[in-house]
């Protein structure tokens, strides 16, 4: 089933006085349950493709239809409701108040959609057993964990509202190999579980997780290419990808 579908999706910056087109006339659609990967060198449009699909951002022209709600032409206070209660997002900083708990972190988002004090606790609580944050960290503060945990952390928050979708913006760019394993471990469970997924990268292991990838290039899509179900230290996928990389240019 389509969940995100654009049609002419423009995206237009004016710097120095001059226009910069960085996405143009863009028909895609994303689709329910995928773990959707958007790859493309740098300057190519990846992110900015992301916040326009997640509501952050408003095209220039063209419109964004995300579930039954075409979102291009939502106020900017309904496209906060709307990003509130359908996007979670996880992004390469992880952007945690650091003047509050692990826990609290995660319990102010969702206090933002409900007012379910008790509900909102007994799910973070799960939810960061689920990602194997245990109690005796709830009560730490973000410069109190380590890279891995505190991405870990965020995805929680993420997840938090039950979110139609997860954006991730680079989620493992700032962590090391072992905590960015952990980070993605955490994301393909989410996925398996019918959670859908759409993460911009640039890191060839980051991207064997999806089982569908959209190249951008020059802010058009140059191609895409189905992976199928994540399989782990899979050579046939990794060489799929490759070999799709390669034909784009990447």
């Amino acid at each position: 089933m389509v969940l995100i579908q654009t049609e002419k999706l423009s995206k237009s910056f004016s710097t120095g006085g001059q226009q910069q087109h960085v996405l143009k006339n863009l028909d895609l659609e994303i689709y329910e349950g995928d773990y959707t990967v958007i790859m493309g060198p740098s300057g190519a449009g990846k992110s900015t493709l992301l916040y326009a699909l997640s509501g952050m951002d408003k095209p220039t022209l063209g419109s964004i239809q995300f579930s039954d709600t075409e979102i291009s032409k939502l106020s900017n206070d309904a496209l906060a409701q709307f990003r509130r209660k359908h996007c979670g997002f996880v992004f390469q900083q992880m952007f945690l108040l650091d003047n509050l708990s692990i826990l609290d972190n995660v319990l102010a988002a969702g206090l933002l959609v409900s007012k379910d004090k008790k509900m909102i606790i007994d799910r973070a609580k799960d939810l960061l057993l689920q990602v194997g944050l245990t109690a005796q960290i709830w009560n730490k503060f973000p410069t109190q964990l380590s890279g891995g945990e505190a991405q870990r952390a965020s995805i929680v928050r993420a997840l938090i509202n039950q979110p139609t979708v997860v954006f991730a913006d680079e989620p493992t760019g700032a962590l090391n190999s072992a905590a960015g394993q952990a980070a993605l471990d955490v994301l393909t469970a989410v996925n398996e579980n019918g959670q859908s997924v759409v993460m911009v990268t640039h890191d060839l292991r980051s991207a064997r997780r999806g089982n569908r990838i959209l190249y951008i290039q020059d802010g058009v899509i140059g191609g895409t290419c189905d992976l199928g179900k994540y399989v782990p230290k899979s050579r046939a996928r990794h060489d799929k990808l490759v070999a799709f990389l390669e034909e784009m240019g990447w």
